[in-house]
């Protein structure tokens, strides 16, 4: 059995010339497309307990409540933010949010559309918006909050489907 050849990925967002473009998908097929993607904050120790003491509350409200509204704001807007995304008529967005260890905080953004395009930009921009709006809120009491990594986790629909750790 002969073995398969490798293509070497080429990138899509550029014209025959190399110049940046929009990826023309007017021939694609309308598939159902989900993508989730995660994004953690990570808060010194004792920054963490004391936002669990207080209710995962600040000064400025509700943390989680505002990170989820911020985070569905950005999924809806991805294509104002980011060139060549196109605009999506997004039919779901979910947030779960939840401490994964005593001191990191992850927001996992799953989005759904059905189109000819995926949604992992998308799920990407509302778990980076999310983190950056605990970020915000919780600022006051330490800078030494980090952010990351902010990566996809699970794309389906299209020609592939992935699936990250």
């Amino acid at each position: 059995m002969a073995a398969k050849k490798r293509v070497k990925p080429e990138l899509t967002h550029l014209d025959p010339a190399g110049r940046p473009a929009m990826v023309d998908v007017g021939g694609k097929a309308v598939t159902a497309r989900t993508a989730s993607a995660s994004a953690d904050v990570r808060f010194p120790k004792a920054i963490a307990e004391q936002l669990r003491g207080q209710g995962m509350r600040s000064a400025k409200g509700a943390i989680i409540d505002t990170a989820v509204i911020a985070g569905t704001m950005a999924v809806k807007n991805t294509a104002q933010w980011i060139p060549f995304c196109h605009a999506l008529a997004i039919e779901g967005c979910d947030f779960s949010v939840d401490w994964h260890d005593r001191q990191t905080l992850r927001i996992l953004c799953t989005v759904r559309v059905t189109g000819k395009t995926g949604v992992e930009m998308e799920a990407l921009t509302g778990a980076s918006a999310a983190a950056l709006t605990v970020y915000d809120m919780c600022k006051a009491l330490s800078h030494a909050i980090e952010i990351g990594p902010v990566k996809l986790r699970h794309k389906k629909g299209g020609k592939r489907t992935v699936g990250v750790k």
